[in-house]
């Protein structure tokens, strides 16, 4: 009967409006069934002025989810299913796409259970803010990467509480911390914090080079969106550049595949007339669509590698900044950025 409906639900999620649920699992949809319904199991001991040691735990570990009942399961299936919805519909609105945009799987678990409990508080921008600082903080504290179960439990009543009643910081925002020499390990795609940055990239109405269109969800997949490298890897390569800031998230940016063609190896000083020349718009026109990509323009044509990631550097810290509603320490003697994290290795184009 069980593997019958998770088919059933599966089957709904594969429409392109949730893309960002094409790699989620059945466990996934039973631990937020399971931290749902023991949320609500305390929810109603306290009302019957239980004391503190009588009441059960929010939980979704094994044992609760083993212990889960068929009716336990039938009765909250079906708003945990449309709080996935809706976390895929908020997600979508802040550029992450499909499930390979996605920067953690895991962090759906607590956030479906959380917009069942919002209901329609949801629908207010002020919230859904709140809700994304949660969600941003996750992820570039990079919070979410295994053995999650606690964190879970400690999210949905904090989480909830602090949207609705103002409630104190969440543990995981409280926690979340990110370190500017981070920016100069991030790679890949393998990085919870990769992919979130890159999300953030495409804030603000970004626009691809060549075509000067936003990238969307409507182009965002006919078009190949894609991040490439800004400095190339060839031209990085024949100048020196240290690898740590050529190949990192800081020299990168949302493109077309059709643009990325016309980079090339070359330097910014040689690419970019090309690209102008075949976008066939003024040389102003050109560089407010260049602009919408938070880079020094000047520094990009005058091919000024140093001062130019560590502008950028600073312009995607503040992005950082604002998303977690925190300030980052800039002040830091940072770690030995030659440090290699063995799951960020080769080059992504």
């Amino acid at each position: 009967m069980l593997t019958d409906d998770w088919k059933k639900i599966q089957q709904q999620f594969k429409d392109k409006e949730n893309k960002v649920l094409w790699d989620f699992k059945n466990t996934d949809l039973i631990q937020s069934i399971t931290l749902l319904s023991t949320y609500y199991k305390r929810l109603e001991l306290m009302k019957q002025d239980k004391r503190p040691d009588e009441l059960p735990a929010i939980s979704c570990k094994r044992k609760e989810m083993l212990n889960l009942t068929l009716d336990e399961y039938l009765k909250h299936r079906d708003k945990i299913v449309d709080g996935y919805r809706k976390a895929a519909k908020i997600l979508l609105g802040r550029h992450i796409y499909s499930s390979r945009d996605l920067p953690y799987a895991t962090q759906l678990i607590p956030m479906a259970a959380i917009l069942v409990l919002l209901g329609n508080q949801i629908e207010n921008m002020g919230n859904v803010n709140k809700l994304m600082q949660w969600f941003w903080c996750g992820v570039f504290g990079e919070l979410y990467g295994g053995g999650n179960e606690t964190r879970y439990a400690l999210d949905l009543p904090q989480v909830v509480d602090y949207i609705t009643n103002n409630g104190p910081t969440p543990k995981t925002i409280y926690d979340a911390n990110f370190s500017p020499s981070r920016l100069h390990t991030l790679r890949t795609r393998n990085s919870a914090a990769y992919k979130g940055i890159y999300a953030l990239l495409l804030e603000e109405g970004t626009k691809d080079w060549l075509s000067a269109t936003t990238i969307d969800n409507m182009n965002y997949f006919s078009e190949s969106i894609d991040i490439h490298h800004i400095f190339p890897v060839a031209w990085c390569l024949s100048h020196g550049k240290n690898k740590n800031d050529f190949d990192c998230i800081v020299n990168k940016t949302p493109l077309s595949g059709r643009t990325n063609r016309f980079i090339r190896g070359d330097a910014p000083s040689e690419y970019l007339p090309r690209v102008l020349r075949e976008a066939g718009v003024t040389e102003d026109e050109f560089n407010r669509v260049l602009s919408t990509h938070d880079l020094d323009i000047n520094l990009l044509r005058a091919d000024d590698f140093s001062n130019f990631i560590i502008d950028r550097k600073n312009r995607i810290l503040d992005r950082i900044e604002k998303a977690m509603g925190k300030k980052i320490n800039r002040e830091v003697v940072e770690e030995d950025a030659e440090m290699e994290y063995v799951e960020e290795v080769g080059y992504e184009e």
